[in-house]
């Protein structure tokens, strides 16, 4: 498994803790965008993946989330934590300048990915959306409907096939096993209506992979955002019976070989 070091930059809401996966003969960039309520220690095998394919690899915990400061699960505005993933890009890209950047983005994280790419897409090489709330959630307009929020924490039997992942998610002190925070949902319904708005990628490369049997982020209401959003060079990817985190499936290095090779097929003269 690939070794990672870990540093800190500022962000808007405190200092974030980032992670970089190292490769001296590096032939691209690979950023990594988490999903809700987790943290970028759980990528640790997608990272040794890419790292193992020729990319540096670069993650943050995002605001309230892992080792970074802030209230847990609090995010008021997604543009804020857009703005702080690109100061992450931009240190990645001080340390290796030249190389182009792929933007790998789960969930949460891949709607991050998705805004990122509308505001910074002239800075990407591609974009990878796994299992990405876009679109229609239906999940956040039934929990903004109520009077209170339950405490009803994201089931690990939705993540995988595989149960030793449910099983370490449920452990993971760096989870976030609570509630979700009333602000945090307000502002994930503000960022997917500004992706609406904002419209196509152009000709940015784009892999959108999803678990048919995705029952967290059900399939049908991110296809609404995908169709919004794709742009002139666009694939995709639904793997049959798959739950949520296809990264952490039971068939994850299938997934993770058309990633890898979807790379090569968009950065042309980096093999």
């Amino acid at each position: 498994m690939a070794e990672s070091q870990e540093w800190t930059y500022p962000g808007h809401g405190g200092e974030l803790v980032a992670r970089t996966w190292p490769r001296e003969d590096a032939r691209y960039i690979a950023l990594l965008c988490h999903g809700y309520g987790e943290h970028i220690g759980r990528y640790e095998h997608v990272a040794d993946a890419l790292v193992r394919h020729g990319a540096v690899v670069h993650g943050v915990d995002h605001v309230g989330h892992g080792k970074s400061a802030g209230e847990r699960v609090l995010v008021g505005d997604y543009e804020q934590v857009v703005a702080d993933f690109h100061e992450l890009a931009g240190r990645a890209g001080d340390r290796d300048p030249g190389l182009p950047t792929v933007l790998v983005g789960h969930s949460m994280g891949g709607m991050i990915a998705a805004r990122y790419a509308q505001r910074y897409g002239d800075e990407l090489a591609a974009l990878v959306l796994s299992g990405p709330v876009l679109g229609r959630w239906d999940t956040v307009n039934t929990l903004l409907a109520l009077d209170e929020i339950p405490d009803t924490p994201i089931d690990p039997d939705t993540l995988s096939r595989d149960p030793a992942v449910g099983a370490a998610y449920a452990a993971d002190p760096l989870v976030w096993h609570g509630r979700f925070a009333r602000p945090t949902l307000e502002a994930l319904a503000a960022c997917l209506d500004r992706i609406r708005a904002d419209g196509g990628l152009g000709d940015l490369p784009t892999l959108w992979v999803h678990g048919a049997d995705d029952r967290l982020v059900p399939i049908d209401g991110t296809r609404e955002g995908i169709e919004l959003l794709r742009g002139n060079r666009f694939e995709e990817r639904v793997h049959a019976g798959a739950r949520h985190e296809v990264f952490n499936e039971t068939n994850r290095d299938e997934v993770l070989a058309e990633v890898t090779a979807f790379v090569d097929r968009v950065l042309p003269g980096t093999t």
